[in-house]
């Protein structure tokens, strides 16, 4: 392949990502003030939502990489992207028609996540097979900037589309989003898959990955780290909205505003994570990102008022910016160190862990916030965030400056083994 046709299969690949994000950015505004504004849902319905927003990592996220592996990317990618398109149109088809429901919410929630959860293990696997090894870091960190930045221009575009035409038909953007996003990988080559004469079965082919995953002395506690992040990530998607709706009080336009202050952090995070690893190193990088993100926590639910806002603003920025630096380079590092025939599965098994503590996180807050409320929910999740860098000290990353120290001192060690008796 030449690097003219790499390139432009990149950022097609790009392309289809980021259009597809700023509907999503729009949807994440527009679905919870539906449930909140047009069907009255509690905290425990919220938090139901987000919960089925993310629960297909924990029901298909293991076999997710073996379906990658052994199906076309182009045609997992696009199937996904239309049931995502035809699952979020349905909402306003059905309240059109006088029939929706928090029960419609949550279904829809459902198949998106599922959809999801195949696009994001194909697309991942993807990005290896037309970037060059030294480009890897760059490229996602370039991927991650792109979702800050649709993440800072989406929310505050959502709340706006709320005001003028309300929560239900301001969805339409996130499917059209898919629809776009589906026809720019369409125009993309199929993958030939190389299939064996017989494929391993399922459950073989799941434990080789967690097992590589999982008692990998660098790789696992990056996973745990992670997981500790999106369990935290999980309440605040939950209650967020619920927070500055009821709590604070602010209205729809600045409701997009506030959630669309974690796109800054995570443009910041993403345009500075290659320099603080440069500097810092990626492993110290990644124990200084975690307490940075701990920090941005605490910060989130202090004050009422406009200093409430000040503050929500602020703990998000931080929060959101040591989260990016966190993801960008243990990811990279997971592309990086997994062996080609491991990687899809590598990532599925990655994801599965952490981004399946994103809806026990959601559910948790839910329940927790409708007893002792939102501010008090935030603080106790800001507590369990604590967990992230814990991961990281606790385990053989403390000792490196880079991840990739490890991968050379098993080398080293490999080609000069000691001599017995010594």
């Amino acid at each position: 392949m030449g690097v003219g046709q790499a390139a432009g299969m990149f950022w097609r690949w790009w392309a289809a990502g980021t259009t597809s994000a700023v509907g999503s950015a729009v949807g994440a505004v527009a679905l919870p003030l539906t449930a909140l504004t047009v069907l009255d849902a509690t905290a425990f319905e919220m938090g139901l939502i987000v919960a089925a927003s993310y629960v297909a990592w924990l029901v298909i996220g293991l076999p997710a990489g073996v379906v990658a592996q052994r199906l076309p990317l182009r045609g997992t990618q696009v199937g996904a992207d239309l049931a995502r398109a035809l699952a979020v149109a349905s909402v306003p088809v059905a309240w059109w028609s006088d029939r929706l429901t928090v029960a419609h919410l949550v279904v829809t929630a459902l198949v998106v996540s599922f959809a999801t959860v195949l696009f994001d293990v194909a697309n991942s696997t993807f990005l290896p097979s037309i970037v060059d090894r030294d480009q890897l870091q760059s490229r996602n960190s370039l991927t991650s900037a792109t979702h800050a930045t649709t993440q800072l221009s989406g929310p505050p575009l959502g709340g706006l589309a709320v005001q003028a035409f309300g929560a239900v038909p301001t969805l339409l953007v996130d499917a059209a989003g898919y629809l776009v996003s589906a026809a720019l990988l369409r125009s993309l080559p199929a993958r030939r898959v190389d299939a064996p004469d017989r494929w391993p079965p399922v459950g073989e082919m799941i434990r080789e990955g967690w097992r590589f995953v999982a008692y990998h002395p660098v790789m696992g506690p990056g996973m745990w780290a992670a997981t500790a992040v999106n369990f935290v990530c999980g309440a605040q998607l939950a209650l967020y909205p619920l927070h500055l709706v009821r709590e604070l009080h602010a209205p729809a336009g600045l409701v997009g505003l506030l959630l669309a202050v974690e796109g800054v952090g995570s443009l910041v995070g993403a345009a500075l994570t290659a320099r603080i690893t440069a500097r810092l190193g990626t492993a110290r990088a990644l124990v200084v990102a975690a307490f940075v993100s701990v920090g941005g926590a605490f910060v989130v639910p202090w004050g009422t008022g406009w200093p409430a806002y000040v503050a929500f603003a602020v703990g998000n920025v931080v929060f959101a910016a040591g989260v990016v630096v966190l993801s960008v380079t243990t990811r990279t590092y997971r592309q990086i160190a997994s062996p080609p025939e491991l990687l899809s599965r590598v990532m599925a098994t990655a994801r599965f862990v952490s981004w399946g503590a994103i809806p026990v996180g959601g559910l948790l807050a839910g329940a927790l916030a409708g007893v002792a409320g939102t501010r008090a929910t935030l603080l106790v999740f800001a507590c369990a965030a604590v967990c992230a860098p814990l991961a990281l000290l606790l385990s053989p990353v403390r000792r490196l400056r880079d991840l990739t120290d490890h991968d050379r001192a098993a080398g080293d060690r490999r080609a000069n083994p000691v001599p017995a008796g010594r």
